[in-house]
């Protein structure tokens, strides 16, 4: 099965696909393991550690690896920094030390907490991440950024913290809810427009309602994400920017709704369409081109008009409190053709107060 490794000059890991990897994690993680190690604190939600927690857990008993159990509520509520210390205070009470290891399981929120919590819990120790839906499989595991959100956006708190081992298991997103699994695609759809005009065909012929995902089409992401990282690891040079393709509204848009009101797939796929707005007026991208992406989204069951409820004003109020917005302007990726993208020069507030607006209107 599909192994993608991800090479960081001195450091690199492997990301596993694989059917069937999660029940035999405990053998994959104690390959990597440090050999003084002091156990394992598993990081889950309350609802995958219904899911797949006792097939965790069985897996690394029989590896002979001591764990431990730590659950957060689902949700994207629970990337704080409230539920940062918590966990690193439970891991201090329940003996963990800088040889211990964080294993996260779940989805992207947990991923983003646990790898935070494993980037400052004592000064840093090594994380393997197990995602457990689309949206963390093709993309959130791979590339090691780690964060909490504060009141003001998403992902403000962070530390770029690389994982030593990433296991994804396909047959996991057979559990998913359909809301879950369809926002993935969100990713993929972004992945294709930005890098692999083939894998853009292949998803249109796709049945979107096939829970049997190959894991060929999660490692092709995979390659995807950690090409874009190997050649941008700390995201200053511009390429790993174009990984923000529909997430610079997108998350102002996540930030501006209460918390579940959006997915992330969801609000990213709003972030798509405004994004393929401002890549014709500014990339002289082909409207053909656009609508055969917003074909593609809405073929997934994902949204692409802005509710009127969602307040201009509090998109605006987030999308100023972004990481790539300063003096006023913002590093924004645009369109030129399915397959190419790059970074917009000289577009403003203005620019994205008429793509906002774009949203509110039938596609």
């Amino acid at each position: 099965m599909p192994t993608v490794r991800v090479d960081l000059a001195e450091r690199h890991y492997d990301v596993v696909v694989e059917d069937g990897v999660l029940v035999r994690a405990g053998e994959r993680i104690r390959e990597i393991a440090p050999t003084s190690a002091s156990g394992v604190a598993v990081i889950c939600d309350e609802t995958v550690a219904a899911l797949h927690g006792d097939a965790l857990a069985g897996s690394l008993a029989d590896a002979g690896l001591r764990h431990t159990s730590h659950t957060i509520p689902a949700g994207e509520s629970s990337k704080s920094l409230a539920q940062a210390e918590r966990l690193c205070r439970e891991l201090i009470r329940a003996g963990h030390d800088r040889h211990s290891l964080v294993v996260a399981l779940g989805g992207g929120v947990v991923g983003d907490l646990a790898g935070f919590v494993a980037a400052i819990f004592q000064r840093g120790i090594p994380i393997v991440q197990l995602p457990t839906t689309i949206v963390s499989q093709v993309d959130s595991s791979v590339g090691g950024k780690t964060g909490v959100n504060l009141h003001e956006g998403k992902n403000l708190v962070g530390a770029f913290h690389q994982p030593r081992l990433v296991l994804a298991d396909p047959m996991t997103l057979r559990t998913l809810p359909d809301r879950e699994f369809h926002e993935g695609f969100a990713e993929i759809i972004k992945h294709a427009a930005i890098r692999d005009p083939e894998m853009f065909t292949t998803l249109e012929t796709l049945d979107p309602d096939d829970r049997g995902v190959d894991a060929s089409l999660i490692a092709r992401n995979v390659a995807i994400k950690a090409a874009i990282v190997e050649s941008d690891e700390h995201e200053t040079l511009g390429i790993r920017a174009l990984l923000n393709f529909g997430h610079t509204i997108g998350h102002a848009i996540e930030a501006a709704v209460p918390y579940g009101s959006l997915l992330h797939g969801e609000a990213i796929s709003l972030g798509m369409r405004a994004a393929l707005f401002l890549s014709e007026r500014h990339a002289r991208l082909d409207p053909a081109v656009s609508q055969r992406i917003l074909n593609l989204i809405r073929h997934f069951r994902l949204p692409l008009v802005l509710a009127d409820d969602v307040e201009s004003d509090a998109i605006l109020r987030a999308l100023r409190a972004d990481k790539k917005f300063a003096a006023g302007r913002i590093r924004f990726v645009i369109l030129e053709a399915v397959g190419r993208a790059r970074l917009a020069a000289g577009l403003d507030q203005a620019d994205l107060v008429e793509a906002i607006h774009h949203l509110r209107l039938p596609p």
